[in-house]
């Protein structure tokens, strides 16, 4: 069982209103705190961040049908030259919150699927929690390789330099198909420095 839900956490939002009437509407909108971990290793959320909440509760047969936007902004690193950039990302999510009782009436129709019973979420004395809603609709959004521009060129593969900053950056590199021309090249040469002939004066035996 999970804990209790509190309904002054930020992301606790209380149904009542609605009184289990089909087609019965109310809408919210609310700032809050992002959570923490709202994101992935290179972009996401910062914790504490604001986030812009505004939601369209419906009352149905089975529950509580939420749809909402949630805009916030992203902080995060480009993935080709490593510096920081900030986007503004907006999600759009739809999820139902089903009465406690509507899971006795689903087992009377139950097909059988054991994973959708698990992704069902509950109302809990009119309560819902939206943060496992929103963490995934934010996630889901994210761009998996986040860049600073789209023709961002990174780093040079030398030095680490940011060839954005410098676009005529180069390195002199030695073509590697005769790398070992030239280490022979070199021996030869060495070799011949120590079989030439020395001159008469530097012969030691030599009177």
């Amino acid at each position: 069982m999970n804990a209790r839900l509190d309904h002054r956490a930020p992301l606790v939002f209380d149904t009542r209103e609605l009184g289990r009437r089909p087609g019965a509407l109310k809408r919210i909108s609310r700032s809050v705190a992002a959570p923490k971990d709202l994101g992935i290793e290179v972009i996401g959320v910062r914790e504490d961040a604001t986030v812009e909440l505004d939601l369209r509760l419906e009352s149905v047969m089975e529950g509580v049908l939420v749809t909402g936007t949630a805009r916030a902004p992203l902080s995060g690193e480009c993935v080709r030259c490593l510096e920081p950039l900030e986007r503004e990302l907006e999600a759009d999510f739809q999820e139902m919150y089903s009465y406690p009782d509507a899971d006795d009436r689903s087992r009377e129709a139950d097909t059988g699927d054991d994973a959708e019973e698990e992704e069902t979420l509950f109302l809990e004395a009119d309560l819902f929690d939206l943060e496992p809603v929103l963490r995934d609709a934010v996630v889901l959004s994210l761009p998996l390789q986040p860049v600073c521009r789209e023709n961002c060129p990174g780093l040079c593969a030398e030095c680490g330099a940011r060839l954005a900053d410098d676009p005529d950056h180069q390195h002199d590199v030695a073509d590697i198909r005769w790398a070992s021309l030239q280490g022979l090249a070199d021996a030869m040469r060495d070799g011949e420095k120590d079989n030439a002939p020395r001159d008469r004066g530097d012969d030691p035996q030599e009177k």
